[in-house]
Protein backbone atom coordinates (compact mmCIF):
# COMPACT_ATOMS: atom_id res chain seq x y z
CA UNK A 1 0.00 0.00 0.00
CA UNK A 2 1.18 3.56 -0.87
CA UNK A 3 0.03 5.92 1.64
CA UNK A 4 0.64 10.26 1.03
CA UNK A 5 1.23 11.28 4.91
CA UNK A 6 0.58 15.30 4.96
CA UNK A 7 1.23 16.51 8.16
CA UNK A 8 0.64 20.05 10.25
CA UNK A 9 4.21 20.98 11.49
CA UNK A 10 7.31 18.42 11.07
CA UNK A 11 7.21 14.87 12.19
CA UNK A 12 10.61 14.37 13.21
CA UNK A 13 12.53 14.91 15.62
CA UNK A 14 8.99 13.56 18.20
CA UNK A 15 9.67 16.43 20.28
CA UNK A 16 6.16 16.65 21.64
CA UNK A 17 2.39 14.81 21.60
CA UNK A 18 1.90 15.63 17.99
CA UNK A 19 4.56 14.80 16.23
CA UNK A 20 5.48 11.59 18.34
CA UNK A 21 1.50 10.85 17.30
CA UNK A 22 2.28 11.69 13.67
CA UNK A 23 6.12 9.89 13.50
CA UNK A 24 4.19 6.46 15.25
CA UNK A 25 1.84 6.74 12.35
CA UNK A 26 4.91 6.83 10.22
CA UNK A 27 7.14 4.23 11.61
CA UNK A 28 4.32 1.91 11.90
CA UNK A 29 3.35 2.00 8.39
CA UNK A 30 7.13 1.80 7.39
CA UNK A 31 7.62 -1.56 9.47
CA UNK A 32 4.09 -2.81 8.01
CA UNK A 33 5.62 -2.84 4.59
CA UNK A 34 4.19 0.37 3.20
CA UNK A 35 5.69 2.74 0.60
CA UNK A 36 5.19 6.18 2.62
CA UNK A 37 5.97 9.42 1.39
CA UNK A 38 5.81 12.54 3.79
CA UNK A 39 4.93 16.14 3.07
CA UNK A 40 4.88 18.69 6.06
CA UNK A 41 3.55 22.07 6.49
CA UNK A 42 7.15 24.08 8.14
CA UNK A 43 6.10 27.42 10.44
CA UNK A 44 8.78 29.63 12.23
CA UNK A 45 6.72 27.71 15.09
CA UNK A 46 7.82 24.20 14.24
CA UNK A 47 10.93 24.56 11.41
CA UNK A 48 12.55 21.73 9.61
CA UNK A 49 15.74 20.26 11.68
CA UNK A 50 17.97 19.01 9.53
CA UNK A 51 20.27 18.29 11.86
CA UNK A 52 17.94 16.35 13.81
CA UNK A 53 16.54 14.16 10.68
CA UNK A 54 18.40 11.43 10.12
CA UNK A 55 19.80 10.49 6.10
CA UNK A 56 17.68 7.15 6.37
CA UNK A 57 14.09 8.72 7.83
CA UNK A 58 14.23 11.48 4.34
CA UNK A 59 15.29 8.38 2.02
CA UNK A 60 12.43 6.35 4.03
CA UNK A 61 9.69 8.94 3.40
CA UNK A 62 11.17 11.34 0.81
CA UNK A 63 10.07 13.88 3.39
CA UNK A 64 9.35 17.72 1.92
CA UNK A 65 8.33 20.69 3.42
CA UNK A 66 6.51 23.83 2.66
CA UNK A 67 7.05 26.97 5.10
CA UNK A 68 3.54 28.44 5.45
CA UNK A 69 3.17 31.92 7.64
CA UNK A 70 0.97 30.97 10.35
CA UNK A 71 1.67 34.75 12.27
CA UNK A 72 -1.11 36.23 13.37
CA UNK A 73 -2.37 39.20 11.31
CA UNK A 74 -4.93 41.94 12.08
CA UNK A 75 -6.71 42.39 8.70
CA UNK A 76 -7.19 38.75 7.81
CA UNK A 77 -8.39 38.01 11.65
CA UNK A 78 -10.37 40.38 11.49
CA UNK A 79 -12.02 39.87 7.80
CA UNK A 80 -12.19 35.87 9.18
CA UNK A 81 -13.89 36.90 12.28
CA UNK A 82 -16.49 39.21 9.94
CA UNK A 83 -16.92 36.72 7.70
CA UNK A 84 -17.84 34.00 9.96
CA UNK A 85 -14.33 31.70 8.80
CA UNK A 86 -12.37 30.12 11.36
CA UNK A 87 -9.32 31.78 11.46
CA UNK A 88 -7.46 28.45 12.85
CA UNK A 89 -8.01 26.93 9.58
CA UNK A 90 -7.58 30.25 7.16
CA UNK A 91 -3.98 30.70 8.48
CA UNK A 92 -2.71 27.29 6.82
CA UNK A 93 -3.91 28.05 2.98
CA UNK A 94 -1.10 28.23 1.36
CA UNK A 95 0.02 29.06 -3.04
CA UNK A 96 3.00 27.37 -2.53
CA UNK A 97 2.15 24.28 -0.73
CA UNK A 98 -0.57 23.67 -2.83
CA UNK A 99 1.51 24.00 -5.34
CA UNK A 100 3.57 20.99 -3.77
CA UNK A 101 1.38 19.08 -3.02
CA UNK A 102 -0.33 19.22 -6.38
CA UNK A 103 3.17 18.46 -8.20
CA UNK A 104 3.49 15.15 -5.80
CA UNK A 105 0.06 13.86 -6.85
CA UNK A 106 0.54 14.53 -10.41
CA UNK A 107 3.97 12.69 -10.35
CA UNK A 108 2.87 9.72 -7.77
CA UNK A 109 -0.16 7.75 -7.23
CA UNK A 110 -1.50 6.88 -3.64
CA UNK A 111 -4.02 4.67 -2.51
CA UNK A 112 -4.41 6.32 0.78
CA UNK A 113 -4.08 10.23 1.77
CA UNK A 114 -3.62 10.01 5.39
CA UNK A 115 -4.45 14.10 6.48
CA UNK A 116 -3.06 15.22 10.01
CA UNK A 117 -5.22 17.20 11.11
CA UNK A 118 -8.55 19.02 10.22
CA UNK A 119 -6.34 22.43 9.71
CA UNK A 120 -5.57 20.57 6.34
CA UNK A 121 -8.69 20.26 5.11
CA UNK A 122 -8.40 23.12 2.48
CA UNK A 123 -6.59 20.82 0.41
CA UNK A 124 -8.64 18.25 0.20
CA UNK A 125 -10.49 19.26 -2.85
CA UNK A 126 -6.99 19.61 -4.76
CA UNK A 127 -6.36 16.37 -3.55
CA UNK A 128 -9.69 15.49 -4.99
CA UNK A 129 -8.87 16.55 -8.54
CA UNK A 130 -5.51 15.00 -8.76
CA UNK A 131 -5.93 11.85 -7.19
CA UNK A 132 -8.02 8.63 -6.73
CA UNK A 133 -6.72 7.45 -3.47
CA UNK A 134 -9.16 7.62 -0.37
CA UNK A 135 -8.86 10.72 1.57
CA UNK A 136 -8.68 9.60 5.57
CA UNK A 137 -8.93 12.39 8.31
CA UNK A 138 -6.33 11.82 11.69
CA UNK A 139 -7.91 13.74 13.85
CA UNK A 140 -5.66 14.13 16.86
CA UNK A 141 -8.37 16.26 18.87
CA UNK A 142 -12.16 17.70 18.48
CA UNK A 143 -10.20 21.05 17.94
CA UNK A 144 -13.37 23.16 18.86
CA UNK A 145 -13.61 21.79 22.61
CA UNK A 146 -10.02 22.83 23.03
CA UNK A 147 -11.10 26.60 22.62
CA UNK A 148 -14.30 26.06 24.18
CA UNK A 149 -12.55 25.17 27.18
CA UNK A 150 -10.58 27.86 27.11
CA UNK A 151 -12.50 30.38 26.76
CA UNK A 152 -14.50 29.29 29.49
CA UNK A 153 -11.78 29.33 32.18
CA UNK A 154 -10.55 32.82 30.93
CA UNK A 155 -11.67 35.89 33.01
CA UNK A 156 -10.37 38.86 30.70
CA UNK A 157 -14.09 39.35 28.86
CA UNK A 158 -13.44 40.67 25.46
CA UNK A 159 -10.67 37.74 25.54
CA UNK A 160 -13.21 35.55 26.72
CA UNK A 161 -15.73 36.24 23.85
CA UNK A 162 -12.79 36.23 21.36
CA UNK A 163 -11.73 32.83 22.05
CA UNK A 164 -15.95 31.41 22.53
CA UNK A 165 -15.91 33.03 18.86
CA UNK A 166 -12.78 31.23 17.50
CA UNK A 167 -14.34 28.02 19.09
CA UNK A 168 -18.03 28.58 17.30
CA UNK A 169 -16.12 28.91 14.14
CA UNK A 170 -13.72 26.18 14.58
CA UNK A 171 -17.07 24.07 15.62
CA UNK A 172 -19.09 25.01 12.36
CA UNK A 173 -15.55 24.48 10.11
CA UNK A 174 -14.89 21.11 11.89
CA UNK A 175 -18.16 19.23 11.34
CA UNK A 176 -19.22 20.63 7.99
CA UNK A 177 -16.01 19.46 6.57
CA UNK A 178 -15.67 16.13 8.06
CA UNK A 179 -17.80 14.59 5.41
CA UNK A 180 -14.99 15.75 2.81
CA UNK A 181 -12.92 12.55 4.11
CA UNK A 182 -13.53 8.62 2.92
CA UNK A 183 -12.98 8.21 6.80
CA UNK A 184 -11.68 9.53 10.10
CA UNK A 185 -9.47 7.88 12.38
CA UNK A 186 -9.79 9.47 16.09
CA UNK A 187 -7.12 9.03 18.92
CA UNK A 188 -9.88 8.41 21.22
CA UNK A 189 -13.60 6.73 21.58
CA UNK A 190 -14.88 9.67 22.83
CA UNK A 191 -14.06 11.99 19.94
CA UNK A 192 -15.54 9.16 17.96
CA UNK A 193 -18.73 9.38 19.70
CA UNK A 194 -18.77 13.09 19.14
CA UNK A 195 -18.38 13.39 15.66
CA UNK A 196 -20.74 10.54 15.26
CA UNK A 197 -23.27 12.08 17.72
CA UNK A 198 -22.74 15.49 15.33
CA UNK A 199 -24.53 13.64 12.72
CA UNK A 200 -21.18 12.62 10.91
CA UNK A 201 -21.81 9.80 8.57
CA UNK A 202 -18.28 8.79 7.44
CA UNK A 203 -16.86 5.71 8.89
CA UNK A 204 -14.67 6.58 12.06
CA UNK A 205 -12.87 4.30 13.87
CA UNK A 206 -10.92 5.07 17.47
CA UNK A 207 -7.35 4.47 17.01
CA UNK A 208 -5.33 5.30 20.26
CA UNK A 209 -1.25 6.84 20.22
CA UNK A 210 0.56 3.83 19.57
CA UNK A 211 3.88 3.13 21.53
CA UNK A 212 7.28 1.10 21.57
CA UNK A 213 8.62 0.97 25.53
CA UNK A 214 11.79 2.90 25.14
CA UNK A 215 14.98 2.10 26.71
CA UNK A 216 14.91 4.34 29.37
CA UNK A 217 18.88 5.33 30.55
CA UNK A 218 20.31 4.02 33.70
CA UNK A 219 19.90 7.19 35.96
CA UNK A 220 19.31 7.57 40.07
CA UNK A 221 15.82 8.51 40.43
CA UNK A 222 15.68 11.49 42.54
CA UNK A 223 13.64 10.76 45.99
CA UNK A 224 10.26 12.86 46.39
CA UNK A 225 10.32 14.63 42.74
CA UNK A 226 7.70 15.44 40.67
CA UNK A 227 8.11 16.38 37.48
CA UNK A 228 5.66 18.10 33.97
CA UNK A 229 7.19 17.89 30.37
CA UNK A 230 5.21 19.25 27.87
CA UNK A 231 5.44 21.64 25.00
CA UNK A 232 4.99 25.08 26.63
CA UNK A 233 3.62 26.60 23.07
CA UNK A 234 0.13 24.60 23.42
CA UNK A 235 -2.19 26.82 25.52
CA UNK A 236 -3.73 24.06 27.36
CA UNK A 237 -0.33 23.02 28.89
CA UNK A 238 0.35 27.11 30.01
CA UNK A 239 -2.89 26.80 31.24
CA UNK A 240 -2.67 23.61 33.60
CA UNK A 241 0.59 24.83 34.57
CA UNK A 242 -0.28 27.86 36.27
CA UNK A 243 -3.27 25.84 38.19
CA UNK A 244 -0.63 23.74 39.54
CA UNK A 245 1.47 26.63 40.69
CA UNK A 246 -1.72 28.63 41.77
CA UNK A 247 -3.80 26.33 43.56
CA UNK A 248 -2.04 22.68 43.88
CA UNK A 249 1.54 23.58 44.47
CA UNK A 250 1.39 25.58 47.52
CA UNK A 251 -0.81 22.82 49.30
CA UNK A 252 1.71 19.87 48.36
CA UNK A 253 4.88 22.11 49.74
CA UNK A 254 3.08 23.07 52.91
CA UNK A 255 2.09 19.03 53.29
CA UNK A 256 5.48 17.75 52.58
CA UNK A 257 7.48 20.34 52.49
CA UNK A 258 10.75 18.03 51.16
CA UNK A 259 9.27 17.52 47.90
CA UNK A 260 10.44 19.07 44.85
CA UNK A 261 8.51 19.94 41.55
CA UNK A 262 10.66 20.28 38.17
CA UNK A 263 9.17 22.14 34.85
CA UNK A 264 10.18 21.38 31.46
CA UNK A 265 9.34 21.81 27.88
CA UNK A 266 9.88 23.73 24.90
CA UNK A 267 9.16 27.21 24.75
CA UNK A 268 8.91 27.90 28.72
CA UNK A 269 8.03 31.38 29.63
CA UNK A 270 10.26 33.76 30.72
CA UNK A 271 7.95 34.20 33.71
CA UNK A 272 8.41 30.96 34.57
CA UNK A 273 12.46 30.64 33.31
CA UNK A 274 12.66 33.37 35.78
CA UNK A 275 10.66 32.70 38.60
CA UNK A 276 11.52 31.89 42.34
CA UNK A 277 9.10 29.34 43.99
CA UNK A 278 9.77 27.33 46.95
CA UNK A 279 10.36 23.74 46.23
CA UNK A 280 9.69 24.49 41.70
CA UNK A 281 13.03 24.47 39.16
CA UNK A 282 12.13 25.02 35.67
CA UNK A 283 14.18 23.27 33.76
CA UNK A 284 12.93 24.59 30.35
CA UNK A 285 13.62 22.31 27.34
CA UNK A 286 15.37 19.34 28.34
CA UNK A 287 18.32 17.49 25.50
CA UNK A 288 17.17 14.24 26.40
CA UNK A 289 13.40 13.75 27.39
CA UNK A 290 13.61 10.53 28.94
CA UNK A 291 16.72 11.01 30.90
CA UNK A 292 14.86 13.89 32.20
CA UNK A 293 11.63 11.50 33.14
CA UNK A 294 13.73 8.72 34.21
CA UNK A 295 15.01 10.67 37.05
CA UNK A 296 12.22 12.13 38.10
CA UNK A 297 9.22 9.60 40.19
CA UNK A 298 5.87 11.42 39.53
CA UNK A 299 4.36 12.76 36.36
CA UNK A 300 2.10 15.31 37.27
CA UNK A 301 -0.22 16.30 34.26
CA UNK A 302 -3.25 19.30 35.29
CA UNK A 303 -4.55 19.46 32.11
CA UNK A 304 -8.21 21.47 32.21
CA UNK A 305 -8.95 21.90 28.38
CA UNK A 306 -7.99 19.46 25.36
CA UNK A 307 -9.44 16.24 23.78
CA UNK A 308 -7.70 13.58 22.19
CA UNK A 309 -4.65 11.58 24.00
CA UNK A 310 -1.67 13.06 25.97
CA UNK A 311 0.93 11.63 24.49
CA UNK A 312 3.27 12.63 27.10
CA UNK A 313 1.28 10.51 29.47
CA UNK A 314 1.49 7.29 27.95
CA UNK A 315 5.38 7.87 27.42
CA UNK A 316 5.64 8.07 30.77
CA UNK A 317 3.34 5.25 31.58
CA UNK A 318 5.21 3.11 29.39
CA UNK A 319 8.53 3.72 31.43
CA UNK A 320 6.96 2.76 35.04
CA UNK A 321 6.02 6.17 35.89
CA UNK A 322 3.36 6.78 38.22
CA UNK A 323 0.98 9.46 36.94
CA UNK A 324 -1.33 11.86 38.61
CA UNK A 325 -3.59 13.60 36.15
CA UNK A 326 -7.42 15.12 35.51
CA UNK A 327 -10.02 13.04 33.83
CA UNK A 328 -9.44 15.42 31.29
CA UNK A 329 -6.10 14.63 31.14
CA UNK A 330 -6.23 10.88 31.27
CA UNK A 331 -9.30 10.99 28.32
CA UNK A 332 -8.31 7.70 25.59
CA UNK A 333 -6.68 5.48 28.15
CA UNK A 334 -7.99 2.46 29.10
CA UNK A 335 -6.86 3.26 33.22
CA UNK A 336 -8.37 1.73 36.24
CA UNK A 337 -8.08 5.00 38.87
CA UNK A 338 -5.73 4.00 41.57
CA UNK A 339 -4.02 0.99 40.33
CA UNK A 340 -2.19 2.10 36.98
CA UNK A 341 -3.14 6.11 37.13
CA UNK A 342 -4.35 8.66 39.66
CA UNK A 343 -7.13 11.10 38.88
CA UNK A 344 -7.43 14.08 40.27
CA UNK A 345 -9.92 16.97 39.43
CA UNK A 346 -9.72 19.24 41.84
CA UNK A 347 -6.69 20.96 43.77
CA UNK A 348 -7.06 19.68 47.22
CA UNK A 349 -7.88 16.25 45.38
CA UNK A 350 -4.42 16.67 43.07
CA UNK A 351 -2.62 17.60 46.45
CA UNK A 352 -4.00 14.62 48.19
CA UNK A 353 -2.93 12.22 45.37
CA UNK A 354 0.60 13.05 45.07
CA UNK A 355 1.13 13.11 49.31
CA UNK A 356 0.05 9.75 48.93
CA UNK A 357 2.69 8.89 46.20
CA UNK A 358 5.29 10.33 48.35
CA UNK A 359 4.45 8.88 51.41
CA UNK A 360 3.75 5.46 50.16
CA UNK A 361 6.77 4.52 47.72
CA UNK A 362 5.25 0.65 47.38
CA UNK A 363 2.16 1.67 46.91
CA UNK A 364 3.90 4.27 43.87
CA UNK A 365 5.82 1.95 42.54
CA UNK A 366 2.99 -0.22 42.07
CA UNK A 367 0.75 2.31 40.25
CA UNK A 368 3.63 2.57 37.82
CA UNK A 369 4.40 -1.05 37.00
CA UNK A 370 0.85 -1.31 36.13
CA UNK A 371 0.51 1.22 34.07
CA UNK A 372 3.95 -0.63 32.18
CA UNK A 373 1.99 -3.20 31.66
CA UNK A 374 -1.61 -1.73 30.19
CA UNK A 375 0.76 0.18 27.85
CA UNK A 376 2.59 -2.52 27.01
CA UNK A 377 -0.78 -4.77 26.16
CA UNK A 378 -3.24 -1.79 25.17
CA UNK A 379 -0.92 0.25 23.23
CA UNK A 380 1.67 -1.94 21.38
CA UNK A 381 2.23 0.32 17.72
CA UNK A 382 2.02 -2.94 15.42
CA UNK A 383 -1.03 -3.97 16.94
CA UNK A 384 -2.32 -0.21 16.35
CA UNK A 385 -0.96 0.00 13.08
CA UNK A 386 -2.67 -3.46 11.77
CA UNK A 387 -5.97 -1.79 12.89
CA UNK A 388 -5.26 1.02 10.76
CA UNK A 389 -4.26 -1.27 7.64
CA UNK A 390 -7.43 -2.82 8.47
CA UNK A 391 -9.40 0.17 8.41
CA UNK A 392 -8.03 1.38 5.28
CA UNK A 393 -8.50 -1.64 3.47
CA UNK A 394 -12.13 -1.05 4.98
CA UNK A 395 -12.27 2.28 3.01
CA UNK A 396 -10.72 1.06 -0.25
CA UNK A 397 -13.72 -1.03 -0.66
CA UNK A 398 -16.24 1.08 -0.12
Amino acid sequence: MKVLQICNKPPYPPVDGGTMAMNSITQGLLSSGCQVKVLSVMTDKHPVKEDLMPQAYRQQTAFEAVYVDLGVKPFPAIGAMLGGESYHVKRYISQQFAAKLRQILQNEQFDIVHVESIFLTPYVPLIRKHSKAKVILRAHNVEHLIWKRIALSCRNPFRRWYLKHLSLTLRAYELEHLADYDGIVCITRNDADRFLAAGCRRPVISIPFGVQPPAVPQVDEEPDSLFHIGSMDWMPNLESIKWLLDEVWPVVHQQVPRARLYLAGRKMPEQWMNSHIDGVTVVGEVPDALQFIGSKKINVVPLLSGSGIRVKIIEAMSVGKAVVTTTVGAQGIDYTDGVNILIADTPQQFADQIKRCLDDDAFCRSVGQAAARLIAEQYDVDTLTKQLLDFYNKCLQA
